[in-house]
Protein backbone atom coordinates (compact mmCIF):
# COMPACT_ATOMS: atom_id res chain seq x y z
CA UNK A 1 0.00 0.00 0.00
CA UNK A 2 1.13 3.44 -1.02
CA UNK A 3 1.37 5.87 1.67
CA UNK A 4 0.79 9.68 1.52
CA UNK A 5 3.38 11.29 0.24
CA UNK A 6 4.81 13.47 3.41
CA UNK A 7 8.08 15.37 4.69
CA UNK A 8 9.28 12.53 7.31
CA UNK A 9 9.30 13.54 11.03
CA UNK A 10 11.65 13.00 13.44
CA UNK A 11 11.57 12.08 16.92
CA UNK A 12 14.30 13.30 19.32
CA UNK A 13 14.77 11.72 22.88
CA UNK A 14 15.84 13.17 26.31
CA UNK A 15 16.28 12.71 29.94
CA UNK A 16 14.34 16.04 30.88
CA UNK A 17 13.33 18.60 28.97
CA UNK A 18 11.81 22.28 29.21
CA UNK A 19 10.95 23.62 31.75
CA UNK A 20 13.67 21.99 33.10
CA UNK A 21 16.88 24.41 32.27
CA UNK A 22 20.36 23.26 32.04
CA UNK A 23 22.61 23.14 28.80
CA UNK A 24 21.39 19.82 26.95
CA UNK A 25 17.38 20.79 27.89
CA UNK A 26 18.18 24.15 25.65
CA UNK A 27 20.44 22.10 23.03
CA UNK A 28 17.25 20.25 22.69
CA UNK A 29 14.90 22.63 22.63
CA UNK A 30 16.78 24.12 20.26
CA UNK A 31 17.12 21.28 17.52
CA UNK A 32 13.42 20.56 18.03
CA UNK A 33 11.97 24.01 17.37
CA UNK A 34 14.41 24.10 14.09
CA UNK A 35 13.00 21.19 12.81
CA UNK A 36 9.33 22.38 13.13
CA UNK A 37 10.32 25.39 11.67
CA UNK A 38 11.62 23.39 8.52
CA UNK A 39 8.37 22.10 8.13
CA UNK A 40 9.09 18.83 9.37
CA UNK A 41 6.93 16.99 12.50
CA UNK A 42 8.61 16.47 15.05
CA UNK A 43 7.83 14.92 18.57
CA UNK A 44 9.60 14.83 22.16
CA UNK A 45 10.19 11.78 24.64
CA UNK A 46 11.11 12.38 27.40
CA UNK A 47 10.45 11.71 31.81
CA UNK A 48 7.89 13.40 33.77
CA UNK A 49 10.61 13.94 36.86
CA UNK A 50 7.69 16.72 38.20
CA UNK A 51 4.09 15.10 38.71
CA UNK A 52 2.64 18.94 37.78
CA UNK A 53 4.49 18.74 34.40
CA UNK A 54 1.89 17.53 31.06
CA UNK A 55 2.03 14.15 30.06
CA UNK A 56 1.60 15.58 26.47
CA UNK A 57 1.85 19.32 25.63
CA UNK A 58 2.49 21.05 22.31
CA UNK A 59 5.94 23.31 22.67
CA UNK A 60 7.20 25.17 20.56
CA UNK A 61 4.78 23.33 18.14
CA UNK A 62 6.70 20.30 19.26
CA UNK A 63 4.92 17.66 20.76
CA UNK A 64 6.32 16.38 24.31
CA UNK A 65 5.51 13.17 25.46
CA UNK A 66 6.56 12.72 29.30
CA UNK A 67 6.90 9.32 30.37
CA UNK A 68 7.20 7.43 33.49
CA UNK A 69 8.76 7.16 35.89
CA UNK A 70 7.64 9.51 37.42
CA UNK A 71 9.01 12.29 40.01
CA UNK A 72 12.35 13.08 40.92
CA UNK A 73 15.31 10.39 41.73
CA UNK A 74 18.61 9.33 40.42
CA UNK A 75 17.88 6.08 39.39
CA UNK A 76 14.31 6.56 37.92
CA UNK A 77 15.44 7.32 34.78
CA UNK A 78 16.50 3.72 34.04
CA UNK A 79 13.18 3.17 33.76
CA UNK A 80 12.74 5.05 30.36
CA UNK A 81 14.75 2.53 28.67
CA UNK A 82 11.14 -0.21 28.95
CA UNK A 83 8.54 3.12 28.85
CA UNK A 84 10.62 5.08 25.57
CA UNK A 85 11.41 1.45 23.68
CA UNK A 86 7.41 0.72 24.30
CA UNK A 87 6.32 3.86 23.50
CA UNK A 88 8.93 4.50 20.30
CA UNK A 89 7.00 1.14 19.08
CA UNK A 90 4.02 2.78 19.48
CA UNK A 91 4.39 5.74 17.97
CA UNK A 92 6.58 4.02 15.10
CA UNK A 93 4.67 5.61 12.36
CA UNK A 94 5.21 9.30 13.28
CA UNK A 95 9.10 9.73 12.84
CA UNK A 96 11.90 8.10 10.19
CA UNK A 97 14.67 9.61 12.31
CA UNK A 98 15.48 8.58 16.21
CA UNK A 99 17.73 11.71 17.74
CA UNK A 100 19.00 10.84 21.08
CA UNK A 101 20.90 14.08 22.73
CA UNK A 102 22.21 12.59 26.00
CA UNK A 103 22.54 9.01 25.64
CA UNK A 104 23.50 7.61 29.28
CA UNK A 105 20.10 6.03 29.30
CA UNK A 106 17.93 6.94 26.26
CA UNK A 107 20.57 5.02 24.16
CA UNK A 108 19.51 1.94 24.54
CA UNK A 109 16.18 1.83 23.61
CA UNK A 110 16.95 4.16 20.47
CA UNK A 111 19.11 1.70 18.97
CA UNK A 112 16.74 -1.22 19.96
CA UNK A 113 14.34 0.19 18.11
CA UNK A 114 16.18 1.67 14.88
CA UNK A 115 17.25 -2.15 14.54
CA UNK A 116 13.96 -3.11 14.93
CA UNK A 117 11.95 -0.99 12.72
CA UNK A 118 15.19 -0.15 10.40
CA UNK A 119 15.16 3.52 11.10
CA UNK A 120 18.54 5.63 11.43
CA UNK A 121 19.30 6.37 15.24
CA UNK A 122 21.92 9.41 15.56
CA UNK A 123 23.46 9.36 19.29
CA UNK A 124 24.28 13.02 20.65
CA UNK A 125 26.15 13.21 24.06
CA UNK A 126 25.54 16.35 26.34
CA UNK A 127 28.29 15.14 28.66
CA UNK A 128 32.25 13.92 27.82
CA UNK A 129 32.40 10.06 28.69
CA UNK A 130 29.03 9.33 28.28
CA UNK A 131 30.75 6.53 25.73
CA UNK A 132 33.51 5.56 27.35
CA UNK A 133 31.33 5.37 30.73
CA UNK A 134 34.15 8.05 33.02
CA UNK A 135 30.88 10.16 32.92
CA UNK A 136 29.61 7.67 35.87
CA UNK A 137 32.29 7.56 38.04
CA UNK A 138 31.96 10.70 40.54
CA UNK A 139 28.28 8.77 41.26
CA UNK A 140 30.17 5.05 41.09
CA UNK A 141 32.76 6.41 43.50
CA UNK A 142 29.57 6.53 46.02
CA UNK A 143 29.76 2.77 45.57
CA UNK A 144 33.62 2.45 45.42
CA UNK A 145 32.82 1.63 41.83
CA UNK A 146 34.63 2.64 38.22
CA UNK A 147 34.04 2.77 34.95
CA UNK A 148 37.07 1.11 34.02
CA UNK A 149 36.65 -2.04 36.62
CA UNK A 150 34.60 -5.16 36.70
CA UNK A 151 31.54 -5.29 36.87
CA UNK A 152 31.06 -1.46 35.58
CA UNK A 153 33.30 -2.36 32.74
CA UNK A 154 31.48 -5.43 31.66
CA UNK A 155 28.48 -3.72 31.54
CA UNK A 156 29.42 -0.47 29.76
CA UNK A 157 31.07 -3.00 27.30
CA UNK A 158 28.30 -4.59 26.62
CA UNK A 159 25.98 -1.44 26.20
CA UNK A 160 28.51 0.01 23.49
CA UNK A 161 28.06 -3.11 21.19
CA UNK A 162 24.64 -2.08 21.15
CA UNK A 163 25.05 1.34 20.56
CA UNK A 164 27.80 1.47 18.44
CA UNK A 165 24.69 -0.05 16.12
CA UNK A 166 23.71 3.63 15.36
CA UNK A 167 23.88 5.17 12.38
CA UNK A 168 25.22 8.69 13.26
CA UNK A 169 26.78 10.08 16.64
CA UNK A 170 27.70 13.77 17.06
CA UNK A 171 30.54 15.32 18.77
CA UNK A 172 29.98 18.51 20.04
CA UNK A 173 33.95 19.40 20.73
CA UNK A 174 36.94 18.05 19.75
CA UNK A 175 37.20 16.01 23.07
CA UNK A 176 33.98 14.55 22.31
CA UNK A 177 34.84 13.54 18.65
CA UNK A 178 38.68 12.15 20.08
CA UNK A 179 36.36 9.79 22.76
CA UNK A 180 34.62 8.35 20.11
CA UNK A 181 37.53 7.33 18.01
CA UNK A 182 39.52 6.52 20.90
CA UNK A 183 36.64 3.93 21.22
CA UNK A 184 37.48 2.29 17.66
CA UNK A 185 34.42 4.06 15.96
CA UNK A 186 34.97 5.01 12.40
CA UNK A 187 35.40 8.31 11.31
CA UNK A 188 32.39 8.53 8.74
CA UNK A 189 30.05 7.95 11.33
CA UNK A 190 31.24 11.14 13.63
CA UNK A 191 29.44 14.00 13.08
CA UNK A 192 31.38 17.44 14.35
CA UNK A 193 28.44 19.95 15.16
CA UNK A 194 28.79 22.18 18.33
CA UNK A 195 26.37 23.61 20.79
CA UNK A 196 24.60 27.00 19.77
CA UNK A 197 23.71 30.26 21.50
CA UNK A 198 20.44 32.54 20.25
CA UNK A 199 22.70 35.40 19.95
CA UNK A 200 19.79 37.56 19.32
CA UNK A 201 18.86 36.32 22.87
CA UNK A 202 22.20 36.62 24.62
CA UNK A 203 23.39 39.67 23.80
CA UNK A 204 25.13 42.77 25.39
CA UNK A 205 23.45 45.66 26.55
CA UNK A 206 23.59 49.28 27.45
CA UNK A 207 24.44 50.63 30.67
CA UNK A 208 20.91 52.09 31.09
CA UNK A 209 19.33 48.90 30.74
CA UNK A 210 22.39 47.23 32.80
CA UNK A 211 20.97 48.79 35.62
CA UNK A 212 17.62 48.36 35.19
CA UNK A 213 18.13 44.59 35.74
CA UNK A 214 20.46 44.98 38.45
CA UNK A 215 18.07 47.00 40.34
CA UNK A 216 15.25 44.19 39.59
CA UNK A 217 17.64 42.08 40.93
CA UNK A 218 18.56 43.26 44.24
CA UNK A 219 22.38 44.30 43.36
CA UNK A 220 23.62 47.94 44.64
CA UNK A 221 24.52 50.01 42.13
CA UNK A 222 28.41 50.14 43.71
CA UNK A 223 28.43 45.65 43.98
CA UNK A 224 30.72 44.41 41.22
CA UNK A 225 28.98 40.69 40.50
CA UNK A 226 30.64 37.85 38.97
CA UNK A 227 28.31 34.98 37.75
CA UNK A 228 28.24 31.72 37.23
CA UNK A 229 25.49 29.38 35.26
CA UNK A 230 24.87 25.97 35.28
CA UNK A 231 24.36 22.97 37.46
CA UNK A 232 25.29 22.78 40.34
CA UNK A 233 27.38 19.57 40.19
CA UNK A 234 30.80 18.77 41.73
CA UNK A 235 32.75 19.06 37.94
CA UNK A 236 31.75 22.30 37.44
CA UNK A 237 34.67 23.10 40.37
CA UNK A 238 31.68 24.98 42.13
CA UNK A 239 33.35 23.66 45.68
CA UNK A 240 36.58 25.51 44.44
CA UNK A 241 34.93 28.37 43.81
CA UNK A 242 33.23 28.74 47.02
CA UNK A 243 36.40 28.28 49.12
CA UNK A 244 38.44 30.82 46.69
CA UNK A 245 35.47 33.64 46.90
CA UNK A 246 36.85 34.97 50.74
CA UNK A 247 40.32 35.65 48.46
CA UNK A 248 38.20 38.17 45.76
CA UNK A 249 36.19 39.52 49.12
CA UNK A 250 39.79 40.41 50.60
CA UNK A 251 40.64 41.77 47.40
CA UNK A 252 36.97 43.86 46.76
CA UNK A 253 35.20 43.81 49.51
CA UNK A 254 31.96 44.84 47.40
CA UNK A 255 31.75 42.18 45.35
CA UNK A 256 28.90 39.54 44.96
CA UNK A 257 28.71 36.13 43.71
CA UNK A 258 25.76 34.99 41.59
CA UNK A 259 25.39 30.89 41.33
CA UNK A 260 22.94 30.60 38.96
CA UNK A 261 20.86 26.92 38.61
CA UNK A 262 20.16 24.19 40.55
CA UNK A 263 21.95 20.59 41.32
CA UNK A 264 19.63 18.68 38.87
CA UNK A 265 18.58 15.01 39.25
CA UNK A 266 22.18 13.31 38.75
CA UNK A 267 24.06 11.88 41.69
CA UNK A 268 26.70 14.70 40.60
CA UNK A 269 24.17 16.98 42.17
CA UNK A 270 26.13 19.05 45.12
CA UNK A 271 23.65 22.07 45.80
CA UNK A 272 22.75 20.96 48.95
CA UNK A 273 26.47 20.81 49.88
CA UNK A 274 27.23 24.53 48.57
CA UNK A 275 24.49 25.95 50.62
CA UNK A 276 25.57 24.27 53.73
CA UNK A 277 29.35 25.78 53.02
CA UNK A 278 28.15 29.33 52.38
CA UNK A 279 26.26 29.57 55.45
CA UNK A 280 29.07 27.42 57.43
CA UNK A 281 31.52 30.53 56.12
CA UNK A 282 29.54 32.85 56.74
CA UNK A 283 29.43 33.61 52.84
CA UNK A 284 25.45 34.51 53.16
CA UNK A 285 25.93 38.43 51.80
CA UNK A 286 28.20 38.06 49.27
CA UNK A 287 26.79 34.64 47.67
CA UNK A 288 23.27 34.28 46.81
CA UNK A 289 21.49 31.10 44.98
CA UNK A 290 19.25 31.87 42.36
CA UNK A 291 17.58 27.85 42.06
CA UNK A 292 16.55 27.10 38.59
CA UNK A 293 15.27 30.19 36.50
CA UNK A 294 14.10 30.88 33.17
CA UNK A 295 15.38 34.63 32.75
CA UNK A 296 19.47 33.06 32.69
CA UNK A 297 20.05 36.18 30.22
CA UNK A 298 18.88 39.04 32.97
CA UNK A 299 21.63 37.66 35.23
CA UNK A 300 24.45 37.28 32.38
CA UNK A 301 23.09 41.16 31.40
CA UNK A 302 23.38 42.08 34.94
CA UNK A 303 26.93 41.18 35.88
CA UNK A 304 30.60 42.51 35.51
CA UNK A 305 32.49 38.92 35.06
CA UNK A 306 31.65 35.45 34.18
CA UNK A 307 32.96 32.96 36.27
CA UNK A 308 33.00 29.12 35.07
CA UNK A 309 35.97 26.97 37.02
CA UNK A 310 35.06 23.76 35.74
CA UNK A 311 36.93 20.53 35.48
CA UNK A 312 35.19 18.66 33.01
CA UNK A 313 33.09 19.40 29.82
CA UNK A 314 31.47 18.14 26.47
CA UNK A 315 30.97 21.45 25.27
CA UNK A 316 30.60 24.70 27.63
CA UNK A 317 27.21 26.30 26.40
CA UNK A 318 27.34 28.78 29.36
CA UNK A 319 30.43 30.05 28.48
CA UNK A 320 29.16 30.14 25.06
CA UNK A 321 26.21 32.04 26.36
CA UNK A 322 28.32 34.45 28.44
CA UNK A 323 30.32 35.83 25.29
CA UNK A 324 27.51 36.21 23.33
CA UNK A 325 26.64 38.50 25.83
CA UNK A 326 29.58 40.29 26.09
CA UNK A 327 30.75 39.62 29.69
CA UNK A 328 34.54 38.84 30.20
CA UNK A 329 34.91 34.99 30.99
CA UNK A 330 37.58 33.44 33.34
CA UNK A 331 37.09 29.70 33.21
CA UNK A 332 39.68 27.00 33.05
CA UNK A 333 41.98 25.29 30.50
CA UNK A 334 40.15 22.02 29.87
CA UNK A 335 38.87 20.07 26.82
CA UNK A 336 35.91 21.09 25.64
CA UNK A 337 36.00 24.38 26.56
CA UNK A 338 39.04 25.00 25.05
CA UNK A 339 36.35 24.23 21.69
CA UNK A 340 34.46 27.74 22.92
CA UNK A 341 37.45 30.43 24.24
CA UNK A 342 40.66 31.36 22.42
CA UNK A 343 42.63 32.43 25.52
CA UNK A 344 43.96 35.61 26.31
CA UNK A 345 41.58 36.88 23.47
CA UNK A 346 38.16 35.94 24.23
CA UNK A 347 38.74 34.53 28.24
CA UNK A 348 40.59 34.91 30.96
CA UNK A 349 41.93 30.85 31.27
CA UNK A 350 43.41 29.19 34.61
CA UNK A 351 44.92 25.55 35.62
CA UNK A 352 41.45 23.58 36.77
CA UNK A 353 41.68 23.17 40.73
CA UNK A 354 43.88 26.15 40.79
CA UNK A 355 41.98 28.59 43.51
CA UNK A 356 44.87 31.22 43.69
CA UNK A 357 44.70 31.69 39.84
CA UNK A 358 40.86 32.04 39.51
CA UNK A 359 41.01 34.72 42.12
CA UNK A 360 43.70 36.67 40.51
CA UNK A 361 41.60 36.61 37.21
CA UNK A 362 38.54 37.47 38.87
CA UNK A 363 39.90 41.05 40.59
CA UNK A 364 42.04 41.55 37.25
CA UNK A 365 38.85 42.03 35.37
CA UNK A 366 37.02 43.99 38.15
CA UNK A 367 39.66 45.92 38.39
CA UNK A 368 40.61 46.90 35.06
CA UNK A 369 37.61 47.74 32.94
CA UNK A 370 39.58 48.18 29.43
CA UNK A 371 40.41 44.60 29.43
CA UNK A 372 37.07 43.26 30.25
CA UNK A 373 35.59 45.35 27.75
CA UNK A 374 37.90 43.63 25.54
CA UNK A 375 37.59 40.44 26.49
CA UNK A 376 33.64 40.85 25.73
CA UNK A 377 33.70 41.97 22.71
CA UNK A 378 35.92 39.72 21.05
CA UNK A 379 33.84 36.78 22.87
CA UNK A 380 30.63 38.27 21.14
CA UNK A 381 32.12 37.97 17.72
CA UNK A 382 32.99 34.86 18.55
CA UNK A 383 30.06 33.55 19.52
CA UNK A 384 28.32 35.22 16.55
CA UNK A 385 30.37 33.55 14.34
CA UNK A 386 30.64 29.99 15.56
CA UNK A 387 27.53 29.27 17.68
CA UNK A 388 24.53 31.33 16.36
CA UNK A 389 21.65 28.91 15.95
CA UNK A 390 20.92 29.20 12.68
CA UNK A 391 24.15 27.33 11.23
CA UNK A 392 23.88 24.50 13.77
CA UNK A 393 20.41 24.04 13.25
CA UNK A 394 21.08 24.35 9.20
CA UNK A 395 23.76 21.16 10.18
CA UNK A 396 20.82 18.79 11.82
CA UNK A 397 18.55 19.34 9.43
CA UNK A 398 20.98 18.29 6.63
CA UNK A 399 21.78 15.13 9.25
CA UNK A 400 18.49 14.49 9.44
CA UNK A 401 17.06 14.86 5.15
CA UNK A 402 20.18 12.49 4.31
CA UNK A 403 18.96 9.98 6.58
CA UNK A 404 15.93 9.97 6.03
CA UNK A 405 13.39 8.17 3.33
CA UNK A 406 12.22 9.80 0.44
CA UNK A 407 9.19 12.28 0.95
CA UNK A 408 7.82 10.07 -1.10
CA UNK A 409 8.00 7.20 1.12
CA UNK A 410 7.42 8.04 4.79
CA UNK A 411 7.73 5.86 7.45
CA UNK A 412 5.73 2.45 7.62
Amino acid sequence: MHSESRTPGVCLMTETYHPVTGGGETQARVIARGMVRAGRPTIMLTRRTDRGLSRDEMIDGVRVLRLAPVGPGHLRKWGLCLTALWTLFRRRNEYAVLLVCGYRVLGIPAVLISLMLGKPSVLKADSLGEYSGRFFDPGLSRFRLRHDRFPVSLAIRLRNLLLRRAERFVAISDAVAQELSDAGLPREKIERIANSVDTDVFRPVDPARKAELRARLGILPEQRVAVFTGRLVTTKGLPLLLASWPGVLSRCPDSVLLIVGSGGLGLQNCEDQLRDYVVQQSLQDSVRFTGSVTNVRDYLQAADVFVFPSEREAFGISVAEAMACALPVVTTDIEGISDVVVPGQTASVVAPGDGPALVDAICSLFDDEASAVALGDAGRRRAVEYFSETSVVASYLEMAVSLSPTQAGGAD
